[in-house]
């Protein structure tokens, strides 16, 4: 969480505006949150320390499907991971700050 919020105020002085979700479980899902959040900002970018595939980009991207499509960018795993620093796993599995600002930003291009 503390790489989103870290995106989030890095994005702020760029001028993009920004919503930050904790979903601390994915089930049950905050499907209200994430679908009032998509109707203000018609992309979605979630981040994990979890592989992607049955984690939470998995979740919101069929929760989007079936009700509010539109683009998503997910930052996290995409293969098992090794043990090691939290600082140099962030950064060995591309799940830093400037990782996720650099998936909105792709969102935000894909959204034009």
């Amino acid at each position: 969480m503390n790489e989103s919020l870290k995106a989030a105020k890095e994005l702020e002085q760029q001028g993009i505006s920004s919503t930050v979700i904790n979903m601390a479980t994915v089930a049950p899902l905050d499907q209200e949150a994430i679908l009032s959040s998509v109707g203000k900002t018609g992309l979605i970018v979630t981040a994990e320390e979890h592989l992607i595939q049955g984690g939470l980009g998995s979740m919101v991207a069929t929760l989007l499907a079936q009700n509010a499509p539109a683009p998503i960018e997910m930052v996290g795993l995409r293969g098992y991971a090794e043990s090691g620093k939290p600082e140099q796993l962030l950064k060995k599995y591309h799940l830093t700050y400037n990782d996720i600002v650099a998936s909105v930003l792709k969102g935000i291009a894909r959204k034009s």
